[in-house]
């Protein structure tokens, strides 16, 4: 069954005076973060060229709190549903329709051009793989959690979300996130993780035909770039990316290099030759 997911715009729907119809990017989170704070870095970087909508994961953010099981596939329904009903509702058409997640979100992007091929111009994935982690750790996180809270794993993830040096050098970037994730519903969490648990498509990802990018961050201990190498070797039509100084949460840490990679991703839409395997560094 697909979640309730709730969408927010970061944009204004018309685009600034000057300038014509704009493509839309729908941009999801990471598991324990909200996503306007996660992707609020990139937002004035990008909102001459994109409308910009985000979405939160169940019982995070502005998402309403569930109680039943979903799968990853269940959020790639539910994300291209929310997509459809959001383009509709613009003032003018958007040039083309885009997806970029991260962690989870990212691990959606995968399952959008699983389940839904060419409903979206081209996705992209931060700080994600097609799996994550093991059935194990995610299912004893769940327990975790219903047992005492998201509170139970702020320390681990100030040290799994953010590059050496990067809380020290901005804390209250790091002090919001973590914030948010003592915000979000327990129940929920753990439901994620059980997503997260069964999410495996190794296998699979040369069914892809969209355009991906996928984009590391150098000191990902939950990702690593070879995660994102290994989609681009397997899809058909993806390409790889690490950012150095960058661990699991790339649009918080580097909003710089991560607007340049969706700039880019727009004006490569449709020029097949620009998405051969390939490995990049920034």
């Amino acid at each position: 069954m697909s979640p309730t997911l709730t969408a927010t715009p970061l944009t204004a729907p018309s685009a600034p005076a000057g300038v014509g119809a704009r493509p839309l990017f729908m941009l999801g989170p990471s598991l324990g973060t909200r996503g306007e704070r996660l992707w609020a870095p990139v937002v004035p970087l990008l909102s001459e060229v994109a409308h910009l909508v985000v979405w939160d994961l169940p019982g995070h953010g502005r998402s309403p709190a569930t109680t039943e099981a979903f799968t990853v596939g269940d959020l790639a329904d539910a994300v291209t549903e929310l997509t459809t009903r959001t383009a509709r509702d613009l003032d003018s058409t958007p040039t083309g329709v885009y997806h970029a997640g991260v962690s989870l979100g990212g691990a959606t992007s995968l399952e959008i051009g699983l389940r839904h091929a060419h409903a979206f111009s081209a996705l992209a994935l931060f700080c994600s793989g097609a799996k994550l982690g093991t059935p194990q750790g995610w299912n004893e996180r769940a327990e975790l959690i219903r047992s005492d809270g998201t509170a139970a794993v702020v320390d681990g993830s100030r040290q799994r979300w953010f590059a050496p040096g990067f809380v020290d050098s901005r804390p209250e970037i790091a002090d919001a996130l973590l914030a948010d994730l003592l915000e979000v519903d327990d129940e929920s969490y753990a439901r994620c993780c059980e997503a997260l648990a069964a999410h495996d498509v190794t296998d699979r990802l040369g069914d892809i035909a969209d355009p991906i990018v996928a984009v590391a961050g150098e000191h990902d201990q939950v990702a690593p770039p070879e995660m994102a190498d290994a989609i681009a070797e397997a899809a058909q039509h993806a390409r790889s990316i690490t950012l150095p100084g960058v661990a699991h949460l790339a649009p918080s840490e580097d909003p710089v290099a991560t607007a340049r990679v969706l700039r880019e991703l727009l004006q490569s839409t449709g020029e097949s030759d620009n998405f051969e395997a390939r490995k990049e560094t920034r």
